[in-house]
């Protein structure tokens, strides 16, 4: 019975020592961040038309689809690059007249990888008959490579906070026994946006875009021991 005992508290007393070792520590949190000049650029565009007739605005709206891929096409944007989001034809009702009209809409993603081309392909899309622009986004080839240089300086960057932090309490830094990664963005570059001209006769008076640099930022947890001197 006693030897069960004497088993029982050095059991716990293990328990005890693992728990005030790991409570031992300090943790902290990283960040690294990552300026990345962008290569690609997706234009998210729509092509839409309304009438009287359901038949009449998808027949136009079907053309310049075609027209519009045609046109990329003879740019030289491969076929991967051109992806179809979505298709619509609806009845819309106005309340003042008591009518209806038919509207018919196609949003099409396209993808540049070469972002000198992007001013001259908007103005081509214009002039083929593409009526919409849902949003610009920039975009690296090689963002899990950046990711990865966030990474380890998110982790540098949590080891420089806990020795500043342990410095004054005469202590140092020992081995880290937890880490985990937190959230981790990509924020898009800050640009001159492009107004959407009415006709292609005026679109190439629309402004340039300025893509500057993405930020690929990335947080770590990370739990340090900690080390008397």
């Amino acid at each position: 019975m006693k030897k069960i005992i004497l088993l029982i508290a050095i059991i716990s007393g293990f328990g005890i020592q693992a728990q005030n070792t790991t409570n031992n520590g300090i943790h902290v949190t990283g960040i690294g961040v990552v300026k990345v000049t962008p290569d690609r650029v997706t234009i998210k565009s729509r092509i839409e038309h309304e009438g009287q007739s359901a038949t009449s605005v998808k027949s136009q709206n079907d053309e310049v689809v075609d027209k519009v891929i045609e046109y990329l096409k003879s740019e030289g944007v491969i076929e991967k690059n051109i992806n179809t989001n979505y298709i619509n034809l609806n009845k819309r009702y106005n309340y003042n007249d008591k009518t209806y009209t038919y509207v018919a809409n196609q949003a099409i993603s396209i993808t540049l990888e070469d972002i000198s081309k992007y001013e001259n392909i908007m103005k081509g899309l214009l002039e083929n008959g593409l009526n919409g622009i849902n949003g610009v986004e920039f975009e690296s080839s090689n963002i899990e490579k950046h990711k990865a240089e966030a990474r380890k300086k998110a982790v540098l960057n949590a080891k420089e906070k806990a020795e500043a932090l342990a410095e004054p309490l005469g202590q140092t830094v020992g081995k880290a026994f937890m880490i985990n990664e937190g959230s981790s963005n990509n924020y898009q570059p800050v640009y001159r946006t492009m107004e959407m001209k009415a006709s292609s006769d005026q679109a190439s008076n629309q402004e340039t875009i300025a893509p500057g640099e993405m930020e690929v930022s990335i947080e770590v947890n990370v739990a340090f021991h900690l080390l008397m001197e």
